[in-house]
């Protein structure tokens, strides 16, 4: 009989941020910001909260920081029956499916009890046919516009049915794979597919074992507390259905063809067949049992020895889409891709002073558990007003007390910096002379995301002209599954920050992921330089740069070299700094900059304050 499972760490901090929409959507104010910073800490523990409550009840879990008494009395009864009353009555107050209708892009808690009380809307289903037959546009505060974008929402959440996030799936494969390799008998367990190859998304997982009793294996697999349907049940292997809303399967395999299994199982499909033609080529056969010529077996116990039998060199996971690997595989010239644990800093970190929820020191001291050696604080700016952005005064005012941290620090560095806002005709929230006193200057998109191609691509290049401008942040906005990207051109971004020196972010939140992949290898292509940062609005975020940035710069084919925070601190500034100098010296001196002012390079990244 299938045990009873005590709710994950995540399920906890959905239904508090769950709380938080509800008392958004009622208007309450700073309840709601209470519930999302204690969600945010209830993600970020490093162990089971159903432990830290069966050892110290109500007094461990209010412990916990961003925890107060109410809360850890909600997480408690949550904990002990998967309920929360005041979440079950806030339900009943407002019967809409807050988590479903938030999901479209720009639908927010408030608008979606609007459509509520106007409309009766409660779900997506009665959104979608509210909006197309002209409902919405009616209502005030809404009109033509607002429903024709939530109707493109909602068609972007339609596409992505099915598939689910690398973040969210990651901890919940690691979770299973960790309880397989304690079955007894279990030798090897990998996870497989497209988690393995780290894509963005995720649409089931794939677990490989070698075991001495495959029934055991197999059997323990089918009675984890997460499946709620088992598709088939066999000693080889296992298909079943969890929770989280996606399939997983368990293949047992021999030992002497676990990396042949290993392979075949990864995929892409693509590279695969990529591969059966190589091996058609030299007359042998590749399945998941090994490479064989006739009936004697070349390979198969591990994939090096499989892609060495086919006369090609390793093949990294997240370079097998069939994009030229092969071939590179083949010529002995697949680049030496930047490794997991290779970041030095993170150059874009948000606090308390305004979206975070955490302080400058504790951000600082979390970097520094992880093995960083420096951030960058870019806190949002002025025209940010729902991030509460800083203005001129409170930019000045944060650089100072960075300053001052700096002095009682030692071993570590904490960078001033800014993610400014382009405005919408590529001007920038903040004055070039507050800029210039900061020692990373980012910049982003962050509203009036459906401006054209063209208008959109002339506004993010006017801004990075400004020679204050280091970085472009998140390039293209996007937010996976919830808001397309920015119609940028691409080719004629990178083109610009290779001609200005500035340096493109892989933004490694796992809901943006920007840039991609495919713009990643482009940039590396055209020698422009990457940073990869977390875009940490908590202390568990920083985590997410080697997790999830890394491995899009590995989906990018990109290098160590490539990327400038796996610098020491003094060589990623002179890389930063420099790369704009020697650009504004290629360009000639004298150039004007789309604010109005003469620049050589040399006043605007010569004065920096490193």
């Amino acid at each position: 009989m299938k045990k009873h499972r005590p709710p994950r760490n995540d399920e906890v901090a959905r239904a508090l941020r769950e709380i938080a929409l509800y008392l958004e959507a009622e208007g309450i104010a700073f309840k709601p910001r209470a519930y999302e910073k204690a969600a945010y800490a209830v993600a970020s523990l490093d162990r089971p909260l159903h432990e830290i409550d069966a050892e110290a009840g109500l007094r461990g879990i209010e412990e916990i920081p961003s925890i107060g008494k109410g809360i850890a009395k909600k997480i408690h009864q949550f904990l002990t029956s998967r309920r929360i009353d005041e979440l079950e009555h806030l339900r009943t107050a407002l019967p809409v499916d807050l988590v479903q209708l938030t999901g479209v892009e720009g639908l927010g808690p408030k608008m979606a009890k609007a459509l509520y009380d106007s409309l009766d809307v409660k779900n997506l289903a009665e959104l979608e046919c509210a909006c197309r037959e002209g409902a919405v546009q009616k209502l005030p505060h809404f009109g033509v516009k607002s429903e024709q974008k939530l109707l493109r929402g909602i068609e972007l959440l339609k596409q992505n049915a099915g598939r689910h996030p690398l973040g969210d799936v990651l901890p919940l494969a690691r979770e299973i794979e960790a309880r397989l390799r304690e079955v007894k008998g279990v030798r090897c367990v990998e996870i497989a597919g497209s988690i393995r190859r780290r894509k963005e998304t995720i649409g089931d997982l794939d677990f490989l074992v070698v075991a001495d009793d495959p029934a055991r294996v197999s059997e323990f697999f089918a009675e984890l507390p997460e499946v709620v349907n088992v598709h088939a049940h066999g000693e080889s292997k296992t298909s079943v259905r969890l929770a989280a809303g996606l399939d997983a399967d368990l293949r047992t395999v021999p030992e002497e063809s676990f990396g042949a299994a290993l392979t075949y199982f990864t995929g892409s499909k693509d590279h695969n067949v990529a591969l059966r033609r190589i091996t058609q080529e030299k007359k042998l056969k590749l399945n998941e049992y090994g490479v064989f010529r006739g009936e004697k077996k070349l390979a198969g116990r591990t994939e090096a020895d499989v892609y060495a039998a086919l006369g090609l060199a390793y093949v990294p996971p997240e370079l097998r889409e069939d994009r030229g690997e092969i071939d590179a595989a083949r010529e002995q010239k697949l680049p030496h891709l930047i490794e997991y644990g290779s970041l030095r800093g993170d150059l874009q970190i948000q606090t308390d002073w305004t979206d975070g929820a955490a302080s400058i020191e504790d951000m600082a001291a979390a970097a520094k558990r992880l093995g960083l050696e420096y951030i960058a604080i870019t806190d949002h700016t002025r025209d940010l007003s729902v991030a509460h952005g800083n203005d001129e005064e409170r930019l000045l005012a944060q650089i100072a007390a960075i300053r001052k941290l700096n002095q009682g620090l030692a071993g570590f560095r904490i960078l001033a910096g800014a993610e400014v806002n382009i405005r919408k005709d590529g001007t920038l929230d903040i004055a070039d002379e507050v800029l210039a006193q900061l020692d990373v200057v980012g910049v982003a998109v962050h509203s009036l995301f459906q401006q054209p191609r063209e208008e959109m691509t002339r506004r993010v290049l006017r801004a990075i002209e400004n020679p204050h401008v280091d970085i472009l942040f998140h390039p293209t906005a996007r937010d996976i599954g919830k808001r397309e990207p920015v119609d940028l051109d691409i080719d004629a971004l990178i083109e610009a920050a290779h001609r200005t020196g500035t340096v493109l972010e892989i933004d490694a939140m796992p809901k943006r992921l920007d840039l991609k992949d495919e713009h990643v290898r482009k940039a590396v292509a055209a020698g422009v330089k990457l940073v990869i940062d977390s875009d940490a609005h908590h202390p568990h975020h920083l985590a997410y740069a080697d997790e999830f940035g890394v491995a899009v710069a590995r989906r990018g084919w990109a290098r160590a070299a490539d990327v400038i925070n796996t610098l020491p601190v003094g060589e990623f500034l002179r890389q930063l700094k420099d790369g704009r100098r020697g650009a504004a010296k290629d360009s000639g001196s004298g150039r004007k900059t789309p604010q109005g002012k003469t620049s050589t390079g040399k006043t605007a990244k010569g004065k920096r304050r490193g």
